[in-house]
């Protein structure tokens, strides 16, 4: 899981290529998300970006779509999001995490909106499925707090 590389769109609008390896030694929120600007996921985009600033004092967040870069960059400029999403368009990450639903959307399983705490050694501490983001940050930052 650590070691499969996707490109993403650094919180600064740069394509790079990550794996979770990358953040090692800190703690990772990693939340999947079906599609960059639809009106759920771009609620729950703007949550965690007007929590970054709390949430960043105990860990890094990192969002997952099967959506390309240059949809993530989009995603990113419109919203001013501040966080890296990464394009995981050949699934691979999102089945590592048994996230993907049976229902096939634009020829892609569809992803269930999950998140995800990983402590600094890469293992997962808890595990949100299916979620409400009413709340869910504040759910989130209550859990890393500890």
């Amino acid at each position: 899981m650590n070691n499969i590389k996707l490109q993403g769109i650094d919180k600064d609008g740069t394509l790079k290529e990550f794996t979770l390896a990358d953040f090692a030694g800190k703690k990772v929120v990693l939340y999947f998300y079906p599609k960059d600007d639809t009106p759920v996921c771009t609620e729950e985009a703007k949550s965690f970006r007007d929590n970054i600033e709390k949430l960043s004092k105990y860990a890094v967040v990192v969002g997952v779509s099967a959506d390309d870069t240059k949809s993530h960059e989009a995603f990113m400029k419109k919203y001013h999001l501040n966080f890296p999403l990464l394009a995981d368009e050949e699934q691979k990450l999102s089945e590592k995490f048994e996230v993907l639903k049976d229902k096939i959307a634009d020829g892609k399983r569809a992803i269930e909106r999950s998140t995800f705490v990983i402590d600094e050694k890469g293992k997962i501490e808890k595990a949100w499925r299916d979620i409400d983001i009413n709340g869910h940050v504040e759910e989130i930052l209550n859990f890393i707090k500890k």
